[in-house]
This record gives structure tokens, C-alpha cells and sequence, in this order.
């Protein structure tokens, strides 16, 4: 499974003794070729940590032969210091496996403020290069977490018109701090289709604008946000965007989903979905808005069908709509009907993990879901405490 399961990869995950709890902290991903196109993601937050702004410039050429992530730390906000910190794991990692530095794509997640133990990236790098293999997808995976609880991985097989196979992997790590900015997390994708890097970069954009940039925990923007996509080419099948940006899209779908049920200390996972909205932005600023309503959260945490925190929440919005046509439905129950009371909201039942809400804006034939969680007081122990 994952990202090792298309051909031409090969993966590590092992410990360099980043964390304190002595789990694995540091994963490396290389592509074998024949090909090595690539495209990625990355944060909007003005605030990027020194990896971003390095692969940045790596993949502005569509080619990365490796990818090489830390937890442990996220070298953000760290300076000149930071950033050559970042060149010199590209430079160690490259010069491990016989290729450029130029050519090593490079993540970190963690703690923000606190310049990496380069002694041990080092040695843990080494680690890596020794024990690369074709089924290291798994071990790759976990190695990324940080308060994920558990790791997340993503496999997706189809083929071209005339049948021929080839593989989509996906691995991400993310539980909190999960708000887009074009990424939402650190994510490898891997494939073994021949995919040019024109492509890789339209598909791939196109596919976390409807999945990972609509996952919204809690509103807030990481400093590492990163998605990158391998193309080794192994495979020898071409396929066209749509077939293989169908399949890019179910891969991204699938993990962003896994990063709001693993999201820190919920006990609800919440779609949020607006209908017959004028335009698919209006749509998606509306769901946006209820999805970072801490009132409407809390209320989900408490099983209380709260509907006009929803009203609320849509009308700071500047979309189409008028307030005496506003529907809401929650798990299947309409509680509000054009923007007053509709059925009795003790029908509604919030005990299942899966919330959805549905509101419809009676303005036109556009929709867009997001997704979050409820706030609870776990997410609000958990964030209290991380950097102790």
C-alpha cells in the first residue's frame, strides 16, 4: 500500500532521535525513474519555514529525484541558521544516494522556533539511505506523524483507455493546524504512470482545490504546508488528465478525509454542505464560515442541534442569498425552513461520529462541502500543552 506500491519507489522510515518519545522521526522517498517528473503545493501563510522555500526552487524545474522529512521540528521561523540547515540535509541526502542537491525535495513538521539537531538529521539520513526498500511505504509513513494517532496512507489503481494499469500512492500527515492555503499538511504522492510535469502540476492543483483546500479543522494555517507529486514513469502507460486526475483526486480525497477523523481531540466528523448557491465560491465561503464557528463547533461537541449558529455564521458571509430562504438539514432532519423554524430539532440524532449538515441558499445550482471537526475540550488540552 501507499506510496511504495506504484513502481520505480523505494522508502524508509526510521528513528533519529528528533522526538523525546524515541518514535520514528525522519522518512526518505526516492524515485527510481526511468522518470523523475514532479509538482507540488505548498502553504500560502507569508510565515514559510525554510523547507518550503527551499523545494520551492527544487521543483520549479519538474524534476525531484527524493524526498527527504523530519518530524521532530519544523524548522520555521529559524533564519539564516534554518536554512542552511535545510541545504545541508538536501546536500547530505543527496550526495547518501549519488544524486544533486538540487534535486532533493525537502519537509519538516513539528515544533516552530527551534533550530533542528543537524548532528542527528545527519546520522538519521544515513539510516534512511541504508535501509531504503520497495515496500517501505508503511515504515515512511509513520515516521511522519506528530500528534497524528495514527498514520494515513492512500492507494488508488486504474488505467487508460485501453486498459493498461498504473498505481497512485499517497501518504499525509496532519491532526491539527489544518486550515488551506493551497496545501493543508505534508503529503507524497506517488505514481508510476508516465505523467510530464505540465500536467502533474495542472492535475494536482486541480485536485487539492476540491479536497485538501476543503478540509478545515481549525482555521488555522500551517508554516509547512506542503504537497508534492512523483512521477516515475515505470510503468509505461499514459494516461490522459482526466484519467489520471480522477484517480490523483479519489487519492487526495481519501487522506484528506483520514486527516479530519484523526483530527486532535474530536469526536465528530462534520460535512458541511451548501447547495444552490449562485456560484461554487459562494458555496464554498458559505461552508467555510459555519465550519469555523467556534459556537457552531462547540454545539456539535455537545449533540445540540443548534441551527441558528448556522444562520449566523452564513450571514457574515457576501454571498447570494435571502435570509427568509435559507434551509438548514442536519443528519437528514430540516430544523430550519426558509430561515425560521422548521422540524422539531430534538429529531435530529448527533450521537454518530459523522455529522452532515446541508444548507441550501435557494440562489442557483452551485454546491461545494467542507469538512471539520467539533471543538473539544481534548483539542483545547492537547494545544495548551504542545510545546511542554
Amino acid at each position: 500500500m501507499s506510496i511504495t506500491a506504484p513502481k520505480g519507489f523505494r522508502a524508509a522510515g526510521v528513528t533519529a532521535g528528533l522526538k523525546a518519545s524515541g518514535k520514528p522521526d525522519l522518512a526518505l522517498v526516492v524515485n527510481d525513474g526511468p522518470a523523475r517528473a514532479a509538482a507540488a503545493v505548498f502553504t500560502s501563510n507569508r510565515v514559510a519555514a525554510a523547507p518550503v522555500h527551499w523545494s520551492r526552487e527544487v521543483v520549479k524545474d519538474g524534476r525531484v529525484d527524493a524526498v527527504i522529512l523530519n518530524s521532530g521540528g519544523a524548522n520555521a521561523c529559524t533564519g539564516p541558521q534554518g536554512f542552511q540547515n535545510t541545504h545541508t540535509t538536501a546536500e547530505k541526502t543527496a550526495a547518501a544516494l549519488g544524486v544533486s542537491a538540487t534535486d532533493i525535495f525537502v519537509c519538516s513538521t513539528g515544533l516552530i522556533g527551534e533550530q533542528l539537531p543537524m548532528d542527528k538529521i545527519v546520522a538519521g539520513i544515513g539510516a534512511a539511505a541504508a535501509g531504503l526498500s520497495d515496500d517501505g511505504g508503511a515504515a515512511a509513513a509513520v515516521a511522519i506523524m506528530t500528534t497524528d494517532s495514527v498514520s494515513k496512507q492512500s492507494l488508488f489503481t486504474g488505467a487508460d483507455a485501453e486498459g493498461n494499469p498504473f498505481i497512485i500512492g499517497g501518504m499525509a500527515k496532519g491532526a491539527g493546524m489544518l486550515a488551506p492555503g493551497l496545501a493543508t499538511m505534508l503529503v507524497v504522492i506517488t505514481t508510476d504512470a508516465d505523467v510530464r510535469p505540465e500536467m502533474l502540476d495542472v492535475v494536482l492543483r486541480d485536485a487539492t482545490r476540491v479536497t485538501f483546500d476543503r478540509a478545515d479543522s481549525d482555521g488555522c494555517m500551517s508554516t509547512n504546508d506542503t504537497v508534492v507529486l512523483l512521477a516515475s514513469g515505470a510503468s509505461g502507460v499514459v494516461p490522459s488528465a482526466g484519467e489520471f486526475g480522477a484517480g490523483l483526486t479519489q487519492v487526495c480525497a481519501d487522506l484528506a478525509r483520514q486527516l479530519i477523523g484523526d483530527a486532535e481531540g474530536a469526536s465528530h466528523d462534520i460535512a458541511i454542505r451548501t447547495f444552490n448557491a449562485a456560484s461554487e465560491r459562494d458555496a464554498e465561503i458559505v461552508s467555510r464560515a459555519v465550519a469555523r464557528s467556534n459556537l457552531f463547533k462547540a454545539a456539535i461537541f455537545g449533540k445540540d442541534p443548534n441551527w441558528g449558529r448556522v444562520l449566523s455564521a452564513v450571514g457574515t458571509t457576501d454571498a447570494a442569498f435571502e435570509a427568509d430562504a435559507l434551509n438548514v438539514t442536519m443528519n437528514g432532519i430540516q430544523i430550519c425552513r426558509n430561515g425560521s423554524i422548521g422540524d422539531d430539532r430534538r429529531l435530529v440524532d448527533l450521537e454518530p461520529r459523522e455529522v452532515l449538515v446541508e444548507i441550501d441558499l435557494q440562489a442557483g445550482n452551485a454546491e461545494a462541502t467542507i469538512w471539520t471537526n467539533d471543538l473539544t475540550h481534548d483539542y483545547v488540552q492537547e494545544n495548551s500543552a504542545y510545546s511542554s
